[in-house]
């Protein structure tokens, strides 16, 4: 299943519980024709047909599915979904600012050497791909300056 780019567009991610239940089976089924996610739905959820249309009808409408010509498929792939919603938790809580959100996770609980080494593998990652896009070491603009000093200035 291919999605948009996040580029392009940034869907409202709060979803209540049993949205996200929703979410989950038309991630794991899309695409699937509506008719069909109905019955799922009565199976899985116990929904009416009724309450199945309205909670997809919302989910559209934030940017996470399409429903055109009774075929539901997906916009925003799960994990797109939890990046954007673990981006925005960073952002609104730290200011934008991975190193502090990570100062705070690990102010209670230790890393494992396995999910330092983890850590380590994404950072390394990071710094190859900013490389590639013309990012100056240890920053995380192309123009050099951190996201810190922007915030700041």
């Amino acid at each position: 299943m291919k999605a948009k780019p996040m580029e392009e567009f940034m869907p409202n991610t709060k979803l209540g519980k049993m949205q996200f239940q929703f979410a989950e089976i038309v991630w794991h089924y899309a695409p699937l024709p509506s008719g069909e996610l109905a019955r799922i739905c009565q199976q899985e959820l116990n929904w009416k047909k009724s309450t199945t249309y309205t909670v997809l009808r919302k989910l559209c409408e934030k940017g996470l599915f399409k429903n055109e010509d009774e075929l539901v498929s997906v916009l925003m792939t799960r994990e797109q979904f939890f990046a954007v919603k673990s981006e925005r938790f960073v952002e609104e809580t730290f200011g934008g600012s991975l190193p502090a959100f990570i100062a705070a996770v690990t102010s209670r609980k230790k890393l494992s050497p396995a999910e330092i080494d983890e850590l380590e593998i994404v950072i390394n990652n990071s710094r190859k791909e900013g490389r590639k896009e013309g990012r100056k070491e240890g920053t995380a603009e192309p123009s050099g300056m951190s996201r810190t000093a922007k915030v700041k200035s």
